[in-house]
């Protein structure tokens, strides 16, 4: 299991934590603040590795450390909201999550945390995508934030800290993540097997995510992104219904495959319209990529390009629309995403987004 100091491309963060465990002033409460896949959950853990340990060091060798790496410390909780797949009320086993619910924090952080440590030192709780934490549930956590039991440290994940409420965030010291170097992130999903070429989009595509990377990369995404720039391109002026089915169809399969993922690795359930939301808005990140690379294209701006291994599909729209109508349309994309998060459905948003793309208005 790495330790803090085997961290990669996170200087500023580890040394802010190192400082605080160097000072014995470690909070009881962080938050990290970044985006996904740039180590923050591996930071959370190797930290609570050298909470857990023993020797207070991350030796890597005492009883704590062997079954921190092991997955399996007792004093060691992993909070998300599929955890309410063991919820011992069956009426909160039956729910789909959206939302990182009331009922999952109550049970699996806030009584836990008021328990003695099992193993007799400390207690750890990382919560994994907390921004998706109900406000009634971080209402109820907000008393275990501020004064903890003795031993308890608590790490909310999180993208953006005003995701979450600021009675939240007062209580919690935030711990700043930021991209981690392209060309690391290239030099590790090739190292994976992928294609050197592809590696470079997603790592661009991502803003250096190695987590969001290897996903898009073991998703088969590249060969749909090539196939959709491709496609939007050439589109004539009225648009393209077939296009539009086409995409409905898409959203729906990757929804399906997502649901079947959380199933096979959290052991709960995702609901399916938490999961089409979250693939129609990674294909409206994707098809708006384009259009703001054919928006540097026009304007000459000297930038390099995320679809650079399509710049034919890139010139083509930065030739079909002017700079005008491309802004126009990568501002329509960032309202199609708020609209996707109100309940919009997907056919509806898919049938505007061609059109959008069509006739750039």
């Amino acid at each position: 299991m790495l330790g803090l100091s085997d961290i990669v491309g996170q200087d500023r963060a580890v040394a802010s934590l190192q400082r605080a465990i160097s000072g014995a002033r470690v909070p009881h409460a962080l938050m990290f603040v970044g985006p996904a896949g740039v180590g923050r959950r591996t930071t959370a853990e190797a930290l609570a590795a050298r909470l857990l340990c023993e020797r207070g060091t991350h030796c890597g060798q005492c009883p704590d450390c062997t079954m921190m790496a092991a997955g399996s410390h007792p004093d060691f909780h992993l909070v998300y909201k599929e955890l309410a797949a063991f919820h011992p009320e069956s009426e909160v086993r039956g729910r789909k999550q959206q939302q990182l619910g009331i009922d999952v924090v109550k049970h699996f952080l806030i009584a836990p945390a008021g328990r003695a440590p099992t193993r007799g030192r400390a207690r750890a709780f990382v919560v994994r995508e907390a921004e998706l934490m109900s406000p009634e549930a971080q209402n109820a956590l907000l008393k275990t934030l501020e004064e903890p039991p003795d031993g308890v440290m608590i790490v909310l994940i999180c993208i953006r800290a005003e995701q979450m409420l600021p009675t939240t965030r007062s209580r919690c010291r935030p711990v700043r993540f930021g991209p981690l170097p392209r060309e690391f992130v290239v030099d590790k999903l090739s190292a994976g097997g992928t294609e050197r070429g592809e590696a470079r989009f997603w790592a661009a595509f991502t803003d250096g995510s190695i987590g969001r990377s290897a996903a898009m990369a073991d998703g088969g995404m590249y060969e749909i992104k090539r196939d959709l720039i491709d496609r939007v391109a050439v589109l004539p002026p009225e648009g393209d219904t077939a296009l539009a089915r086409h995409l409905v169809k898409i959203t729906d399969e990757l929804a399906k495959a997502a649901v079947d993922e959380a199933a096979k690795t959290d052991g709960g359930e995702l609901a399916k319209t938490l999961a089409t939301r979250r693939a129609t808005g990674t294909m409206l990140a994707l098809i708006a990529a384009a259009f703001s690379d054919a928006m540097l294209l026009a304007t000459g701006a000297d930038r390099p390009l995320v679809n650079a291994d399509q710049p034919a599909a890139v010139k083509a729209l930065a030739e079909r629309l002017g700079p005008a109508d491309l802004a126009r349309v990568v501002e329509q994309f960032s309202r199609y995403e708020r609209l996707l998060w109100r309940n919009v459905g997907s056919k509806i948003i898919w049938d505007n987004v061609v059109l959008t793309c069509a006739s750039g208005r």
